[in-house]
């Protein structure tokens, strides 16, 4: 099901993934004030003018959060992952792996690099 707006996706996320989903709106939201969160490519994505910051996605199983210039970020806990590109996530299963400070943290350094 396609949906339109940040709001549509959120609550169109499974049941046992929208509370991971919704507690870790805010942290992204928190972290990067200077960003716009709209819908692009089919999930919500924290923009910088033009250009992608972060972005959360729900599947299945998990909910994504991921950096867009991700491999480039300090990451002394090892928990990002490398992905296509410059990309780099970390699956959630519960809301219990989102950590407040490391996120922060990740956040702060992504929108740095956007800003360069």
């Amino acid at each position: 099901m396609a949906v339109a707006t940040v709001d549509e996706y959120m609550s169109s996320i499974p049941t046992e993934l929208q509370e991971v989903a919704t507690a870790l709106k805010p942290v992204i939201d928190a972290g990067l004030p200077e960003t716009q969160c709209q819908m692009w490519h089919g999930q919500p994505v924290w923009m910088v003018g033009k250009k992608p910051v972060a972005m959360l996605k729900a599947y299945p199983k998990y909910i994504t959060f991921g950096l867009f210039k991700g491999t480039s970020v300090s990451d002394a806990s090892g928990r990002l992952e490398a992905g296509s590109s410059t990309m780099s996530a970390v699956k959630l299963k519960s809301v219990n792996e989102i950590d407040q400070p490391l996120f922060a943290d990740w956040l702060r350094q992504a929108l740095s690099l956007e800003l360069q």
